[in-house]
């Protein structure tokens, strides 16, 4: 077995109740393998020679009703691989804990704290983990970014001493997953980029673009200046419109929305979100 050598972040946000696991690796998609996690239950990540059953486990005990303390005993005392095992849990109360086997490579160790739970194994020593608590906690945007503000600090300050790979940023919230079929509110990976958790980044900010709810404020009617920029923008993105804001327009915006996944922040009564128009102004217009 491959050891899963890298850092991970796991994270209850206070102010949601969001559950969230952000992780780095020189490794292939660690995404598939380190961060599991269950809306109103826990956040694992599991790490070195890392037991994927873990996750299932420790949600499985908790909706039980098993206390966090008891099902961190109960892995170390059941699994023979416990010595090369790393793992951080964090439940819906913001309970947490960090474990690292003796025979993890080194520098390998952990941090537990309320609501967080940061861990790493052949990492560049224990600054990683403590510019992952620090980037995490000194952050002031909303949760995921702050997850990936501690992401990219313990990056920045060594991270996996073999180098770089992949990324992953798990965050579950009960029904916010596409349609609101599953918790998976946000989950983005960069299996293999020589600088993933920038790119982690961008995957990040593209997603709130096409999928957050535009913000009052952003909300523009389509008249006058904005008509004129919308229109220019539609046209130079090879849309045929007129002059003016009317159905041949509507339909063109509506059409390029398309092509370009927007179709969650369209707008109707001749509105536009700003997003949407600074998109088509810089990114589509502008190829």
């Amino acid at each position: 077995m491959r050891p899963v050598s890298t850092f991970s972040l796991v994270a209850r946000d206070p102010d949601t109740g969001d559950l969230g696991v952000a992780t780095a690796s020189k490794f292939l998609a660690v995404g598939a393998v380190v961060p599991y996690a269950v809306a109103e239950v826990a956040a694992v990540a599991t790490q070195s020679h890392a037991n994927t059953g873990f996750g299932p486990r420790v949600v499985d005990a908790l909706l039980a009703g098993v206390p966090l303390d008891l099902v961190g005993r109960a892995l170390q005392a059941t699994d023979e691989g416990i010595a090369r095992r790393q793992y951080g849990i964090v439940d819906a109360d913001g309970t947490s804990l960090t474990f690292t086997g003796e025979a993890c490579h080194p520098w390998a160790g952990g941090r537990a704290g309320p609501g967080l739970a940061a861990q790493g194994n052949l990492l560049a020593g224990p600054q990683v983990i403590e510019a992952l608590v620090a980037g995490f906690e000194t952050h002031d945007g909303p949760f995921p970014e702050r997850l990936l503000a501690g992401l990219l600090a313990a990056d920045r300050a060594g991270g996996d001493v073999r180098g770089r790979q992949s990324a992953a940023l798990l965050v579950v919230r009960a029904e916010g997953g596409y349609g609101g079929y599953n918790d998976r509110y946000i989950d983005l990976r960069v299996d293999d980029d020589p600088d993933p958790v920038p790119r982690l980044r961008e995957l990040l900010a593209l997603q709130r673009l096409l999928f957050d709810a535009p913000r009052p404020a952003d909300v523009l009617a389509i008249e006058g200046e904005v008509a004129t920029r919308l229109l220019a923008a539609l046209r130079a993105a090879g849309r045929t419109v007129g002059d003016r804001w009317d159905d041949d327009a509507r339909a063109a915006l509506a059409g390029l929305a398309g092509v370009e996944n927007l179709e969650e922040r369209l707008l109707d009564g001749d509105r536009v979100d700003r997003a949407v128009l600074e998109h088509l102004e810089h990114v589509v217009a502008r190829g």
